[in-house]
């Protein structure tokens, strides 16, 4: 084979190569852009269903109108806007922590924690409003408030932006919990009076 002949195929081989390797790098970008996608659909879609299933199951009905309720509790209007600012924090938050995680233990931790908080926070929803009784709801609350601790602590290790982003929920739970707290004291007991309309005081 002539030199001539070898310059040809070594820059043809070194042609191909370089191709190879550009289409590697496309693909291999192609795949982390999916991969973010979905991640950030996942965190938005846990917002989205603790969000919509909790606000389906509060109904400010004449029972929730006829409670005393305690002179620092927000007006209605600003519990949607609150709610959805938290939310939205918690889901970044959730977002961080997946990214962040050294390992697949600790992303499995995620999800777990995300998933134990969201199933509490619609709970106290279901205790609280559709089957009045904010005493059953207040023992929650507890558990509620816990599980956002815990996400706290547990994230400190690995994503500490992602633990600051869950304060606000930690107050705002904390907070609601003693709103909670003074509507049980302020209106209880419940049980077969739930279902009965209160009269305003």
């Amino acid at each position: 084979m002539s030199e001539s002949s070898s310059r040809i195929l070594r820059s043809c081989s070194a042609s191909f190569r370089h191709g190879a390797e550009e289409r590697d790098h496309a693909s291999e970008a192609a795949d982390r852009t999916v991969t973010l996608a979905l991640e950030i659909a996942s965190a938005v879609g846990w917002g989205l269903v603790v969000a919509g299933v909790g606000g389906a199951l509060t109904r400010l009905d004449s029972w929730y109108d006829g409670l005393k309720r305690p002179k620092l509790q927000p007006p209605d209007w600003a519990f949607g806007p609150a709610w959805t600012v938290i939310l939205a924090l918690a889901a970044t938050s959730a977002l961080l922590a997946w990214r962040n995680a050294p390992d697949d233990a600790a992303r499995m931790l995620v999800v777990a924690l995300f998933g134990v908080n969201g199933a509490l926070n619609i709970l106290w929803n279901l205790l609280f409003f559709t089957r009045k009784r904010p005493d059953h709801a207040l023992v929650e609350v507890v558990f509620l408030w816990l599980s956002i601790l815990a996400a706290v602590v547990t994230f400190r290790t690995f994503s500490p932006v992602s633990s600051w982003l869950l304060a606000p929920y930690l107050v705002w739970v904390g907070f609601a919990s003693y709103l909670n707290l003074e509507i049980v004291r302020l209106n209880g007991p419940f049980g077969a009076r739930a279902d009965k309309t209160i009269p305003r005081v």
